[in-house]
């Protein structure tokens, strides 16, 4: 069994994103931001815009999709929560 990887502009923005994914899920652990925080929300909104497209501009296949949607749903969350956040800041 071998594995073949391609190191292109979707694999970079896969890496970084999932990277930025996970930093994010640190620093909120380790309390140095807020779950409700505008960086908070930015690092999982980015983050999950990076592992979408690896995913849609990689090698996608039909197994590739539940991941696809969860980025999208994770995208989407982020986006929701900076709005909120935005409105709150702005009463």
């Amino acid at each position: 069994m071998s594995i073949n990887i391609t190191i292109d502009w979707a694999f970079i923005a896969g890496m970084l994103g999932m990277l930025l994914t996970l930093l994010a899920y640190f620093l909120l652990q380790a309390q140095k931001l807020h779950g409700n925080g505008l960086v908070y929300q930015l690092m999982n909104a980015v983050g999950a815009l990076g592992v979408a497209l690896s995913l849609l501009f990689g090698q996608f296949t039909s197994s590739s999709l539940p991941a696809l949607v969860l980025e999208l749903a994770w995208l989407a969350i982020s986006i929701y929560g900076i709005v909120v956040a935005r409105r709150v800041r702005v009463q």
